[in-house]
């Protein structure tokens, strides 16, 4: 299979891409895939469904330790069958579209970021992810990646990801490698187990909560508040660092 071409592209530059019923190659690209989730990807699709997060973990996912950074990454479990489908396609598209996961949204997009070493600040970078059998790129639409990043609803998911990837680079910095099973247990929770966390951390169970970044802690009801919680709270377990709980 001949690799994707990369093409660069500025926030306010347009590009020709559309996705529906009628583009013959519908459906093709929910299948066959190595679907990682990010630990908002899991909030957004658990609450979809109204699953606690390890009910989700059971039915739609498998957690496995990331050669790259040592770090638990979930990936979707597709089906065991010769297509090797998403679990959530069906003939009319996706059945969780309003919480589908970041990768499936900002597709045909690619995104990277990089962080300054002088002031922290964090700059986007964005390219179009070129596939020959992708016949989404001979539709007439057009739009900004501006636009295109507001079509999808990816603001809140970059922000997400944003503070789950400063979590990986301290990792990457100061802890390369494997981590204990206890640690990696941890972990496991804070990315994609936040019923488990939030339970502990409420009762008092959980190590660290003294630190004053970690109070108080957010309502009970608000996912996504104690998802950035639960980095900044693994961070301060694994490296002793504060990362901003406020990224939301």
């Amino acid at each position: 299979m001949k690799e994707p071409e990369l093409i660069p592209i500025n926030l306010d530059d347009k590009f020709g891409f559309a996705c529906h019923k009628d583009v013959p190659c519908f459906n093709h690209c929910c299948k066959d895939l190595n679907q990682a989730l990010t630990p908002y990807d899991v909030v957004r699709l658990k609450k979809h469904l109204h699953l606690t997060s390890r009910e989700f973990l059971k039915r739609y996912a498998v957690v496995y330790s990331g050669p790259a950074t040592g770090l638990p990454v979930a990936s979707l479990r597709f089906s065991a069958d010769q297509d090797r489908h998403c679990p959530f396609v069906t003939p009319d598209g996706c059945k969780v579209y309003e919480a589908r996961p970041s990768s499936c949204r900002i597709y045909p997009l690619a995104r990277a970021i990089r962080r300054s070493r002088s002031d922290g600040r964090i700059t986007e970078h964005y390219a179009v992810l070129k596939e020959d059998h992708c016949l989404g790129f001979e539709e007439d639409s057009r739009r900004t990646v501006r636009q295109w990043i507001s079509d999808q609803k990816l603001e809140t998911y970059h922000r997400m990801n944003d503070a789950m990837m400063e979590l990986i680079a301290l990792k990457n910095q100061l802890r390369p490698g494997e981590l204990s099973p206890e640690h990696q247990e941890m972990a496991r929770m804070a990315f994609y187990d936040l019923d488990t966390l939030m339970e502990k951390a409420l009762s008092g169970e959980l190590p660290a909560l003294d630190h004053d970044h970690l109070r108080p802690l957010p309502e009970k009801n608000k996912d996504e508040a104690w998802l950035i919680w639960s980095l900044a709270w693994i961070a301060q377990v694994l490296f002793g660092k504060r990362i901003n709980p406020n990224v939301a």
